[in-house]
């Protein structure tokens, strides 16, 4: 999938963007109420936020934080992380992680957002489940209760 196409992942709209540099960013919105990838980890990724519009809950090593317009989060390796827009508007966001590579998750898993039923497509129990399948694939370690 072109990096330049918006597309919906696991239920949240994601413009990765294209970059020669050794880090990949993408601009994401995410509707009220709708959570985050289950808790989880990464290995070498470097992970940062910065909230554009709205605000955030995360969840960093078992501490809930709330991030808002103009704040940003780090997220270095080895830190269990979630999040979850739990306010009433849409949240809009930057999101890096460092080095590049991760952009492949979100092109595996990326419905285009030109698709039918995009959104929904995207949190489909059969994506879910490949994506607890192959997470530890795009260096994302997820912990299950």
């Amino acid at each position: 999938m072109d990096k330049s196409l918006k597309m919906w992942v696991l239920g949240h709209k994601i413009s990765p963007q294209n970059l020669s540099a050794n880090y990949d960013l993408a601009i994401g919105e995410s509707q009220p109420e709708v959570p985050g990838p289950p808790p989880h980890h990464h290995e070498k990724f470097h992970e940062s936020f910065y909230i554009m519009e709205g605000e955030m809950d995360f969840m960093i090593n078992g501490e809930l934080k709330k991030i808002r317009k103009g704040e940003s989060v780090d997220i270095p390796p080895q830190t269990l992380h979630t999040f979850k827009n739990s306010g009433s508007k849409v949240c809009k966001w930057v999101n890096i992680h460092s080095p590049e590579g991760f952009s492949d998750f979100f092109n595996k898993y990326g419905i285009p957002v030109d698709e039918d039923c995009a959104a929904e497509k995207s949190v489909s129990p059969e994506i879910i489940q490949k994506v607890l399948q192959t997470a530890s694939d795009y260096d994302m370690k997820i912990q299950l209760r």
